[in-house]
């Protein structure tokens, strides 16, 4: 099937998170001659794929099938592709079924590589994300057939197709700070404690402020204040408990540890509780690293764009492969739209993608000059 002919297949799916909607059967069915394997845990679908070629290194493509919801304000229904001269509009079209389609066509269409190519989908990236990839690569550990290179084709380029690729991403600690204070009368401060008051001399040094100095792959891991709250909304009663929530999408250089250290360094006077969550860990891939090299001479030779290597963005799947130790870099479309109403990417950017990742896997065993 031709690449933009599989692509507006895929999207009109309607596979919301943790709904595959049968594009696992469709996508079983279009890669005759691999090896299928489900694992699907509670409503969560995931699919493997795997075609061994020789005995040389296992090359991973990796990503997910579903979508958040659509939400309103579409000018066309989200899960029929609408095209508007060179642009395709629909629900998944940047995050990530290009991406899906691409890979899918290339790894089919490999008449030799010196080693496995496998594919990973789930159902389960946009929700907890906890019955999907991670458990498919716990499994595969524990087989011992985790990859040794994987290509995540989430979204990666800012505003021209080619121009960055992501070679790890930061982390992501939760915190929840509780200053206990005592509530009372407004026109009486002496008899109460105010926990606002409290606080409110220490916010200037703890907003936005940078917990380490970043280095020459992530930025520095800031402590966002994401949340303040007390009181019950009259003049008249200072409050008795403050609530403050924060964000650390943290580098290597940063950690949970270090997080207590800097709350309790400003809060270490008061009354107060802490419970932190760490979301995701950070990972990075070497820059000299063989997948990291390839993908972006394949980049160069499809598009002629010298690619950034970037930390930058969210958390994805690919933080899971990172864990495993798995070389991992990711790459796909311009990410412009992801998960916005009218929802797009172009004809050509789907086309060069497949051929992206079709140059990758002719070349992957090749010297870069």
């Amino acid at each position: 099937m031709e690449i933009i002919a599989l692509f507006e297949k895929l999207l009109s799916f309607k596979s919301i998170t943790p709904d595959d909607d049968g594009a696992f059967d469709f996508i079983e069915r279009h890669m005759a001659g691999f090896e299928v394997r489900r694992i699907d845990i509670d409503e969560v679908k995931n699919l493997l794929l795997v075609k061994r070629f020789g005995s040389g290194a296992h090359l991973c493509f990796a990503g997910h099938i579903d979508v958040v919801p659509p939400g309103d304000g579409w000018s066309s229904d989200p899960f029929e592709p609408t095209r508007v001269g060179d642009e395709i509009i629909a629900r998944g079209t940047q995050d990530m079924k290009s991406g899906v389609a691409a890979f899918l066509n290339a790894t089919l269409n490999a008449k030799d590589f010196n080693g496995t190519l496998s594919i990973l989908l789930t159902s389960d990236e946009e929700g907890d994300a906890k019955n999907g990839t991670v458990k498919v690569l716990e499994i595969l550990k524990n087989e011992n057939f985790l990859p040794d290179f994987a290509v995540v084709a989430e979204p990666t380029c800012e505003t021209v197709f080619g121009d960055a690729i992501k070679i790890g991403r930061r982390g992501s600690i939760n915190g929840v700070i509780e200053k206990i204070g005592i509530q009372g009368h407004a026109a009486y401060p002496e008899k109460s404690k105010n926990p606002i008051h409290k606080v409110a001399g220490v916010l200037p040094y703890m907003a936005g402020v940078n917990l380490d100095n970043g280095d020459d792959s992530f930025a520095p891991s800031q402590f966002v204040i994401t949340d303040i709250r007390a009181g019950m909304e009259v003049t008249n009663v200072t409050p008795g408990k403050l609530k403050m929530m924060f964000n650390v999408r943290n580098s290597t250089k940063t950690d949970k540890k270090t997080v207590e250290e800097f709350v309790h360094k400003y809060f270490k006077e008061m009354d107060y509780t802490l419970v932190l969550n760490q979301t995701a860990k950070p990972f990075v891939t070497n820059h000299n690293s063989k997948i990291v090299t390839h993908i972006a001479e394949s980049i160069k030779e499809v598009t002629g764009v010298e690619t950034k290597l970037s930390t930058a963005g969210g958390t994805s799947d690919a933080r899971f492969f990172g864990e495993y130790g798995v070389d991992t870099v990711e790459f796909g479309v311009i990410n412009d739209t992801i998960h916005a109403p009218n929802e797009r990417t172009t004809v050509k950017e789907v086309k060069d993608l497949e051929k992206v990742f079709t140059h990758l896997i002719e070349n992957f065993s090749k010297e870069i000059k």
